[in-house]
């Protein structure tokens, strides 16, 4: 089993938090961002996103996670599906969004909330599905497990629950 870093462990873990994340497909590949939740050598890639704070909707944190991230300006259309990420320390509740128009070059971005040396975007990139299936499970969001192709993403219903922990 993977352990999150210390620094993530410390700013999120032992409570609920809620987190937007785009769905961003361009020409068959979709926007992932690699973040090094578990060490610097575990890639984990997931779509941008990220926590919404306190008297921000979601569709400005949305906005505002995906310049952090990728340095994309972005357009946010439909609520797709909302996922439940349970895996201690961590519980998130995420609401995954299509991305409608997507306007600059995506680049790494940095976490706001981390020190420059803390940081955690290893890579931003456009995969295809091949790609993400040569990965390790454990090395990508679990949505990628329950679909067989990319455009299964806007058919997956609208609650994927996570794995109870009983605490």
């Amino acid at each position: 089993m993977l352990t999150v870093n210390e620094t993530i462990k410390d700013l999120y873990g032992g409570r609920v938090r809620v987190r937007v994340c785009g769905i961003c497909i361009v020409h068959d590949r979709i926007l992932l961002v690699n973040h090094s939740l578990y060490g610097k050598e575990t890639a984990f890639w997931v779509p941008p996103g990220g926590g919404i704070q306190f008297g921000e909707s979601a569709e400005w944190a949305l906005k505002r996670e995906f310049i952090e991230e990728t340095g994309l300006d972005i357009e946010p259309g439909a609520l797709l599906f909302i996922n439940e990420h349970i895996q201690p320390p961590l519980h998130a509740v995420e609401m995954f969004f299509q991305i409608n128009a997507v306007n600059g070059i995506p680049v790494k971005g940095t976490d706001p909330e981390l020190d420059v040396e803390k940081q955690i975007i290893a890579d931003v990139r456009f995969l295809t599905f091949q790609e993400i299936r040569a990965l390790p499970e454990t090395s990508v969001h679990s949505l990628f497990s329950r679909i067989d192709a990319l455009e299964d993403i806007f058919t997956l219903g609208n609650y994927l629950p996570g794995t109870e922990s009983r605490l």
